[in-house]
């Protein structure tokens, strides 16, 4: 299995030899010298050898024969529940379409060259990198009316106390939001968001101005700073 790794470091594989000729074997490990991230758990000379192994332990790739004694390298890939990335290494190209429907990452034909043994590996790293996806923006979600409402914080340029509700700002564009401030301070993040009045939370990055008594923010709209709140701005010039 793949082990963590940082930037710019390949991870561990972990590889099992299946084939039942013994030169193969000599021949792969030969070209697996130059490939330090793979890593040869077991060699099998049979497709029975090899499930035995693989009911033991997990490896990432097989490095597999298909014309072998007993059971062929297509008919166990078919009985394996579990299969690892699988590069097909066979004499006979008449398999391929077998090995592919099988979703095999690689067939190549004996003998194998470095060069052509290396891109299979690279398609098998290849694989092994799970695609990320992006982060989603933070958001919060918050009741508008009678809905349920998904807004970015990012959007939100302050919050302002109205009784039992509150008056969510977007620039100059305002909902009303059935919450108290004080139970909405619980729910965001305080590195975004600072009280700068009993009735007023403010975005932080929605803050174009200070003068020690009052902020402007980008909408235009000036807000009262409470005496209790100025020392969390002890940062902003005055």
């Amino acid at each position: 299995m793949a082990h963590p790794h940082g930037i710019g470091v390949k991870p561990m594989l972990s590889a099992l030899i299946v084939d039942d000729e013994p030169l193969a074997h000599q021949v792969l490990l030969h070209h697996l010298r130059s490939h330090n991230d793979i890593r040869v758990l077991g060699q099998c000379y049979n497709a029975s050898q090899a499930l035995a192994a693989l009911a033991k332990q997990r490896v990432d790739l097989l490095l597999l024969d298909i014309n072998m004694p007993e059971l062929s390298g297509i008919d166990m890939l078919k009985v394996l529940a579990n299969r690892p990335h699988v590069i097909i290494i066979s004499a006979h190209q008449q398999f391929a379409i077998d090995g592919f429907t099988l979703d095999v990452v690689d067939y190549l034909l004996k003998p194998v060259g470095a060069e052509r043994f290396a891109q299979a590996l690279q398609k098998v790293r290849q694989r092994m990198v799970k695609p990320t996806t992006p982060a989603e923006p933070p958001s919060i979600v918050v009741k508008v009316d009678r809905e349920q409402r998904l807004i970015l914080l990012s959007d939100i340029t302050f919050f302002e106390a109205y009784g039992n509700f509150i008056k969510l700002w977007q620039g100059k564009s305002m909902v009303l939001v059935s919450a108290t401030l004080k139970s909405l301070l619980d729910t965001l993040p305080d590195t975004q968001f600072v009280q700068i009045h009993k009735s007023y939370v403010v975005n932080r990055q929605h803050i174009v101005g200070f003068d020690g008594q009052q902020l402007r923010l980008s909408s235009g709209q000036v807000l009262k700073l409470g005496k209790t709140y100025r020392k969390s701005f002890g940062h902003w010039p005055s």
